[in-house]
């Protein structure tokens, strides 16, 4: 079905047809939606404990504004040539999305064997994501974690069934489907930026994507998946955490005893840290597990780029650490009962 484009005095200038009565109600939302804005990136990027208090460098310089959608032509486009008017094929097509979103695109293909279920049973990204996702609803948000910005839910599909299992009766209130369903967490290492602004492209300036790890964070009341970033600016560190929804979603949960009791949980019981990418032998060599978030008590190299090769940053001035998108640390008493021994 054609898809009309979004009137407006801001769109117009873009050369859109006329919208139809199904589709008149995008022409307030889209300008205010976090595809348009790109409000979220800025907003974490420019507080206090963001990347821009070691960088000094203003959000508009970055080239991650770039990406930000801002005619209806990049998602819709081409035009139809009869009607003049967009189509929804194109934005249905998960290649659409994937084209900025990289990281799904990463971890469900490059390991057949840590792929998402729903992927691998055909969905595509707009079964989930309707939309008031992609389109806002005409509310201005600074996070796609703010309240109402994201409608997708595994509720959604999968509403509580009658007859629960263990797992679900003991951790319903206090769990997040994806801190059990999810495989692992892709995660951004050493993001080398001082590389990024010299040769003005990623490709070698930070390490592979990890997904050897799950990490578990609070977030609005519950455990669920999280990830990390860290970068290096001027021999400055960096570290940011927040919720990740993971798109290597496995019909599966994981097993009680890969939270429970688990070696990551036992260092920090003991106040020891956890080695989650150390430097060794000119590699970097990532933990491999479920971990709690104790941001203090997490271990990471950081490197600066020598010519084609990595070096250690010299120093120890600590990381600065931020949480994004209202991630918060597990308490002193969730890493208790995660460090008691699972008993059937």
């Amino acid at each position: 079905m054609a898809i009309a484009g979004f009137v407006g005095i801001a769109l117009l200038a873009s050369g859109l047809a006329a919208v139809n009565k199904e589709q008149a109600g995008h022409e307030s939302s889209f300008p205010k939606s976090l595809h348009y804005t790109g409000q979220g990136m800025r907003y974490w990027y420019e507080k206090d404990d963001g990347l821009k208090s070691i960088t000094n460098i203003p959000y508009d310089q970055l080239a991650c504004k770039q990406c930000h959608v801002k005619s209806c032509d990049v998602c819709h486009g081409p035009k139809q040539a009869k009607t003049g008017a967009y189509t929804s094929e194109k934005a249905k097509d998960t290649k659409t999305c994937l084209s900025c979103h990289t990281k799904p695109a990463w971890q469900t293909s490059a390991d057949p064997n840590c792929g998402d279920v729903h992927a691998a049973k055909g969905k595509v990204c707009a079964d989930c994501h309707k939309s008031g996702d992609v389109h806002g609803d005409g509310v201005l948000r600074n996070s796609m974690r703010d309240d109402g910005a994201v409608k997708a839910s595994c509720a959604n599909c999968h509403p509580p069934k009658e007859k629960e299992s263990r797992a679900h009766t003991v951790h319903r209130d206090k769990l997040d489907c994806l801190a059990c369903h999810a495989s692992n967490s892709t995660s951004c290492l050493n993001c080398h930026i001082d590389s990024f602004i010299k040769t003005g492209k990623e490709e070698g300036n930070y390490l592979p994507p990890v997904r050897d790890w799950l990490l578990l964070v609070n977030y609005k009341g519950k455990v669920t998946s999280g990830s990390v970033q860290t970068a290096v600016y001027n021999n400055k560190k960096f570290i940011a955490y927040g919720p990740y929804f993971s798109h290597s979603v496995s019909a599966k949960a994981r097993q009680c005893v890969d939270c429970h009791g688990n070696a990551a949980t036992r260092l920090l019981q003991k106040d020891q840290s956890v080695p989650m990418a150390v430097f060794k032998d000119g590699k970097m060599v990532p933990w491999n597990g479920v971990v709690p978030l104790v941001p203090d008590k997490l271990e990471w190299s950081f490197l600066n780029k020598a010519q084609d090769s990595w070096v250690p940053v010299e120093g120890n001035e600590p990381a600065k650490i931020q949480l994004v998108n209202f991630a918060e640390p597990l308490t002193k008493d969730q890493i208790k009962k995660m460090g008691m021994p699972f008993k059937k």
